[in-house]
């Protein structure tokens, strides 16, 4: 029975000592990008113990060690860490909410959750994957080539085209006014793309018909190749309006075998004023080629290559999930989660959650963990006078005993 006199201050000595150590570890990891703090939270032993029915008295415990403190720990996994601007193209947060995380595989493809976005690549068997602080391969929707994404994720590879092609012009649209006197012909120059050139320039010439008022000629050349096209007149009303053709339908044959593009002009917008022939407005759908220049992560979410033509390419879509219950989450490390059956269901989170060029910081704070410092420090003390009163107290029986 003496003995039980140090079971109080014994369990609460242990308690209060982890607890202590629970404190440490989140100030150790006031600078961990991502990491989510822990409380170590108390209960007593009698509350936890199981209860069965008396013949006479009620209810009383099964067990004689009632008293005293046990202890758990609780990580406060939703509770979202500062937002803080960090540059660098694969670093991201989950921003607005503490029920998303980034999904990650270990190497056996067993899935694991983070707040921790300091993403990096990582070369494997001649693929780039993008990977977790911690190694983890991190998950996404691959890009589809038609546009949009795959309906389940997987690992994010970044293999993107050293070269992205030019993109040959099938659309153009041109707004000019074709001088009404003092001139036979008028040209004007357009930039058109072919499938392996980064473009050139296609004059389109008008030339007075004779005898025929406000009517045109309208031939085309190109430097490289030759422009094929029916013969086109065009006819303007007295108010200097285009009334015919409105389009004209171009077939561009590249020299050298360079392909041919078929292009639809639309032309519908010239004038014939008096005065000059200049070009008000050109447009059309073709691109120059461009070099790889770099992947980010964009606002979206979308893993994305850049190239110096300042085009992009869709690589993937990052893979966000939530939760039913997600502070039943399990802590890994404390950084990294995993789910189990009292998590709930999971979900993808389908709103914009994700800010680039940012990191999430620990949820700890300095002051915090400060002043639980001190409330812990003087219970631990005080557990430990307890047990020496205890100690004196057996002590005192011993000698009168003896």
């Amino acid at each position: 029975m003496a003995l039980s006199l140090f079971t109080p201050s014994v369990t609460g000595m242990d308690a209060h000592s982890h607890a202590m150590s629970t404190i440490s570890t989140n100030i150790a990891n006031l600078n961990t990008v991502g990491y989510k703090k822990s409380e170590t939270m108390f209960y007593t032993l009698l509350g936890s113990q199981p209860v069965v029915k008396g013949n006479n008295s009620g209810l009383y415990s099964s067990r004689t060690d009632i008293d005293g403190v046990g202890y758990y720990d609780r990580t406060y996994v939703t509770d979202q860490g500062v937002v803080t601007s960090a540059a660098g193209s694969y670093n991201a947060a989950i921003n607005g909410t503490g029920n998303a995380f980034f999904l990650v595989n270990d190497a056996s493809g067993k899935p694991y959750y983070t707040r921790a976005g300091a993403f990096e690549t990582r070369t494997m068997g001649g693929n780039t994957y993008l990977i977790a602080p911690n190694g983890y391969t991190v998950q996404g929707f691959a890009a589809l080539e038609g546009g949009g994404f795959a309906a389940s994720p997987s690992d994010i590879i970044i293999n993107p085209l050293a070269k992205m092609p030019s993109k040959p012009t099938t659309k153009a649209e041109v707004t000019a006014n074709v001088p009404a006197s003092d001139v036979d012909s008028s040209s004007y120059g357009i930039t058109v793309y072919g499938p392996n050139n980064d473009g050139k320039t296609m004059n389109m010439v008008f030339t007075k018909v004779e005898g025929k008022i406000n009517t045109w000629n309208v031939t085309f050349n190109i430097d490289g190749g030759t422009v094929v096209s029916e013969p086109v007149e065009a006819v303007f009303d007295s108010s200097g309006q285009l009334q015919t053709p409105k389009n004209i339908n171009l077939t561009v044959n590249w020299d050298d075998d360079q392909g041919t593009n078929n292009i639809d002009l639309d032309i519908s917008h010239m004038t014939q004023y008096d005065g000059s022939s200049g070009i008000t407005h050109v447009s059309q759908d073709g691109r120059e080629s461009g070099d790889f220049v770099k992947s980010y992560i964009d606002t979206d979410g979308v893993l994305k290559a850049r190239y110096s033509n300042n085009q992009t390419v869709n690589i993937a879509k990052l893979a966000i999930v939530g939760f039913e219950a997600p502070d039943n989450l399990e802590a890994v490390s404390n950084t990294m989660f995993q789910a189990n059956p009292n998590c709930g269901d999971s979900y993808f989170v389908q709103d914009n959650v994700v800010q680039p060029d940012a990191l999430e910081r620990s949820n700890a704070t300095i002051e915090e963990e400060f002043s639980k410092m001190v409330v812990i420090q003087r219970a631990y003390s005080l557990n430990a006078q307890s047990f020496t009163v205890s100690d004196e107290m057996v002590q005192e029986v011993v000698n009168i005993k003896t």
